[in-house]
């Protein structure tokens, strides 16, 4: 039977035009973050499905990707087997589960070595997580992200680093209209305090973060349907009418929400954190103030951060905040953190529509050396291994057909030189020369050869 070359959906291959480019933004992000002290962490795919659960929400903890016991994992448990309820199947069937994220893994990470650890302790990790979420545009069911975390710390500078950090991201990849959007949990939490349902908050804040997917009137049904009162969705209603700039927001929040121990704690961190990351050169008019921001993962604490760029379907382009008690699951106790992950699909979307990959260099082999006749492979074997032991990417034509047909495979690759050795070249000593981007073609003696090369590619 014929297989079907396809894909599950919300998966993708790239092309080695894409990993060049997703290349790029790694290398420049990764510079970035070890400019901050940033030190590098890899965690495995898996994880056990106890330290999976329990921390995302109900929502969040839907889209885990569940793996199966090994073996006949049904012999022993089809007595226990209740099919109207597939929630508590899945702890009979899995005890593991594909990582959901890179923040919890760190944190049992944390967790299992802090002794050892030195704190606080800056990390940076670039990895794949998978979701079983519904494909579309900017959302795929595997997804490489690239977190920036600072655990040990209470201190309002973290925040500001992390705020400057997104800034230096997002303006070295050139990435125009972006902004970042800032809240505290504390205000979500203040507004749910309203007819003290404090003990809702998680589901408040999962509701509230679908405000601009879904707008405030599905809001508002989602919040009467989990039994929240009309006075705190009318609350809720007056936050997303507030408008001006950041002072003017902040005043209007105080006025609504000051009056509360969590809500004049929120705003005062808030004009903190903004006041460091100013502090730290973080332009004014980048980092916006958005009553309303929820981020959906329930762990969030203190601050909530999104990067997003205006007028774009693309989404998000990265997430975080402070969490202060995931250590609390595994046992150890002042693991503060505070952190932020980029979606590098994400950029590279935005960054595809804005036509910012023209500069970047799409690929490996500088050299392409041209095999004209069959009885000279030998001496071009010979100049290949030359050529690659003085730091020239090289490949030979591994046929010796017809020059145009070479040159054609050159172009299509975006290989910059051509190397042609004929009668003519053998006679002279020489090698011939060609620049694919200009077509102007030379001869050189080695020593020349090898300078030319040498100048030509240092710049690229």
């Amino acid at each position: 039977m014929t297989i079907l070359p396809t894909l599950v959906k919300g998966m993708r291959d790239y092309s080695s035009l894409r990993v060049y480019r997703r290349n790029y933004i790694l290398s420049t992000i990764q510079s970035l973050y070890a400019l901050y002290g940033f030190e590098p962490l890899e965690t495995p795919a898996l994880e056990n499905r106890t330290t999976l659960t329990g921390k995302y929400g109900e929502e969040g903890e839907q889209l885990i990707f569940n793996i199966l016991k090994s073996g006949n994992f049904l012999e022993e448990i089809a007595s226990e087997m209740r099919f109207e309820n597939y929630k508590k199947i899945k702890p009979l069937i899995s005890d593991k589960g594909l990582r959901y994220d890179l923040t919890v893994p760190l944190i049992r990470y944390i967790s299992a070595n802090h002794r050892q650890m030195l704190f606080p302790y800056r990390r940076y990790q670039m990895q794949p997580v998978w979701r079983a979420d519904r494909p579309q545009r900017g959302r795929y069911r595997e997804f490489l992200q690239c977190d920036a975390d600072i655990i040990g710390s209470t201190s309002l500078c973290c925040e500001a680093e992390i705020l400057k950090l997104i800034y230096e991201v997002l303006s070295a990849l050139q990435i125009r209209n972006f902004c970042i959007k800032i809240n505290h949990r504390g205000v979500l939490s203040a507004i749910a305090d309203a007819e003290e349902q404090s003990e809702k908050e998680k589901i408040f804040c999962i509701i509230v973060d679908k405000l601009e997917k879904i707008g405030l009137e599905k809001v508002t049904a989602a919040l009467q349907k989990e039994g929240f009162s009309e006075r705190t969705i009318a609350f809720l209603s007056s936050f997303v009418n507030f408008k001006g700039d950041n002072g003017q927001l902040l005043a209007q929040m105080n006025a609504a929400i000051g009056h509360t121990d969590k809500g004049s704690k929120a705003i005062a961190e808030l004009t903190q954190i903004m006041e460091n990351a100013h502090c730290l050169g973080l332009p004014e008019a980048v980092c916006l103030v958005a009553p309303t921001l929820a981020r959906g993962l329930a762990y969030y604490t203190g601050l909530v951060i999104e990067a997003a760029v205006a007028h774009t379907p693309i989404g998000s382009l990265g997430g975080g905040g402070r969490y202060d008690h995931l250590g609390d699951f595994f046992g150890t106790t002042g693991l503060f953190g505070v952190g932020f992950s980029f979606g590098i699909d994400r950029l590279y979307d935005i960054m595809e529509e804005q036509h910012l990959f023209g500069s970047v260099v799409n690929y490996t082999t500088e050299v392409l050396l041209a095999n004209l006749e069959k009885k000279a492979e030998p001496q071009l074997l010979n100049i290949l291994n030359q050529l690659r032991s003085n730091g020239f990417k090289t490949e030979i034509y591994p046929n010796p057909v017809k020059i145009h047909k070479q040159l054609s495979y050159a172009n299509k690759k975006n290989i910059p030189f051509v190397i042609m050795i004929g009668q003519t070249e053998r006679s002279t000593n020489s090698y011939a020369l060609k620049a694919m981007q200009t077509g102007v073609q030379n001869s050189y003696s080695w020593p020349e050869l090898c300078d030319v090369l040498s100048k030509a590619l240092a710049v690229k």
